[in-house]
């Protein structure tokens, strides 16, 4: 109580830079996890998706690093809690890997196409923020409280790996090791095992992404950590939306944006760490696309395009929402703490947006 807590904007500071660098990164490198999945479908090409894997492998042992160092503990965050609630995570899931693919991208491809002048994807940010912020707080919230998260397991532990190999008997640094190694270690052996993954691409984009994910652990989970607030008198995270430890997401932090925007003169709204990272990555990813002159004005080409981008962009506010965390969120942040809903958030998302791939190349043949 001696020292002042630190400032949010510092905090805001620190994750705009951390999403500068993401989007100027995820532009270069063309870091898509709908991509990934895109190439794997129709084409059987792997690097992107060893790219993806590069950066879950980066996270998972580096969040591992950061725990054993005592530098930040991933229990007081969203996605270790003790109570699974499975079916969310799955309808969740599933609706935002269709929306994601009806909304030609994720959360952060569509910030990073916003910076690279698309117009389509501004369209799509303001139709993930009103379906997240519905489901956070509207009608779509209603439904999802009474009907969908009420479906769950009372684990009577934290549900990350390292919680149940320690109520096996394991002691919690060695459980940390274990699970660790194991997800983290095969996730890098897949991501590198072939010859055509080691291209400057994959790893730039697998190494950095990954590696922001562990900034920005240690931005809201350390820096921004105050073990006892002096007006509180409670622990506190400085600068979150959701009073816990954070790192990167682009789903809620959408809707935040959004409701910062129409509620800006009310002085209790602030640049929270979730909303400057968004915007960091509009802008890096600005810098990349003027820098290379490879900016350019997109818009719809069509009204079916516009309402495939429009149906895309609320199921991807609500499945984010309602799955906790999208393909960034959920696919490298919630997977960093090995927690089981984040294993199953992530398979659906990835089977949601390869069913809909499916379908929608069906649907072509037949057209053709």
């Amino acid at each position: 109580m001696d020292e002042a807590p630190i400032a949010v904007s510092t905090i805001a500071s620190f994750a705009f830079a951390i999403g500068i660098v993401f989007g100027f990164i995820g532009n270069k490198t063309n870091f898509c996890t709908l991509g990934a999945v895109s190439d794997i479908v129709n084409m059987g090409d792997w690097n992107r998706m060893r790219m993806w894997m590069l950066s879950i492998a980066v996270a998972v042992l580096g969040t591992a690093a950061l725990g054993l160092g005592g530098l930040i503990d991933v229990s007081k965050s969203i996605y270790t809690g003790s109570r699974l609630i499975w079916l969310s995570h799955i309808f969740g899931g599933v609706c935002f890997g269709i929306g994601m693919t009806l909304a030609s991208g994720c959360g952060s491809k569509t910030l990073i196409r916003i910076g690279a002048g698309n117009l389509k994807s501004l369209v799509v940010f303001f139709f993930v923020a009103i379906g997240a912020y519905m489901t956070l707080r509207g009608l779509f919230g209603v439904w999802r409280v009474n009907f969908i998260d009420v479906v769950a397991i009372d684990l009577g532990h934290a549900q990350d790996l390292p919680s149940f190999l320690s109520s096996a008997g394991f002691a919690p640094d060695v459980a940390i090791l274990l699970a660790a190694g194991v997800i983290g270690g095969g996730l890098l052996l897949a991501a590198l095992g072939r010859r055509e993954a080691w291209r400057s691409d994959v790893l730039l984009g697998g190494l950095v992404i990954g590696g922001l994910i562990l900034a920005g652990w240690y931005v809201s989970a350390h820096v921004g950590y105050i073990a006892e607030h002096p007006e509180t008198l409670e622990e506190a995270f400085i600068g979150t939306n959701s009073g816990r430890a954070e790192s990167l997401s682009f789903v809620a932090p959408l809707a935040y944006t959004l409701e910062l925007l129409m509620l800006w003169s009310d002085s209790s709204r602030v640049v929270t760490f979730g909303i400057a990272c968004a915007l960091g990555v509009i802008a890096g990813s600005m810098l990349y696309a003027l820098s290379t002159r490879s900016f350019r004005l997109e818009g719809f080409r069509t009204p079916d395009d516009l309402i495939r981008h429009l149906i895309g962009g609320i199921l991807m506010g609500f499945g984010g929402v309602t799955a906790m965390g999208c393909t960034i969120g959920q696919g490298i942040t919630g997977l960093s703490t090995l927690a089981i809903g984040s294993f199953l958030a992530t398979a659906a998302i990835i089977a949601g947006a390869a069913a809909t791939m499916k379908v929608q190349y069906w649907l072509m043949m037949r057209e053709a």
